[in-house]
């Protein structure tokens, strides 16, 4: 499986504006948290699950966000293909990324917000893989 970006719509009257994600399937969900990072300039990364999806959607703000395919979790391939992605919260947009894969996220704009969901509640699993920020060239 591969990450995939759903796309949200919006829908503006004299009201106000309606942002929605009617194409997001949240039945699988079991637990969700948002982060706000300090500033700009850090970069959490690099943080992944074997088992675990997560599903990203920035809440106030945009973050770009980098995505790795694990090849071999106990050595991965240093020079692995990169995606690249930008959440941005004015478009409702979330970001699909299956098991298989490491994360790496950073705030565009001060007072980001990214709301981060998962498919196992906190403990079920261990499952948290982490390396070094320059682990991957």
């Amino acid at each position: 499986m591969v990450p995939k970006l759903i796309h949200g719509k919006s829908h503006e009257d004299e009201r106000g504006t309606l942002f929605y994600n009617n194409d997001f399937d949240a039945s699988v969900i079991k637990r969700i948290y948002v982060i706000e990072n300090q500033n700009t300039d850090l970069v959490r990364a690099w943080r992944g699950h074997e088992i675990e999806q997560r599903w990203f959607s920035a809440m106030a703000g945009s973050f770009a966000i980098q995505l790795i395919a694990i090849d071999n979790w106990d050595r991965p391939d240093k020079k692995s293909e990169r995606l690249e992605f930008v959440l941005d919260s004015q478009k409702l947009e979330i970001l699909h990324i299956p098991a298989g894969y490491v994360s790496s996220m950073q705030s565009l704009s001060e007072g980001s917000k990214l709301l981060v969901m998962a498919d196992y509640s906190m403990g079920a699993l261990k499952d948290d893989y982490r390396y070094e920020v320059n682990y991957f060239e």
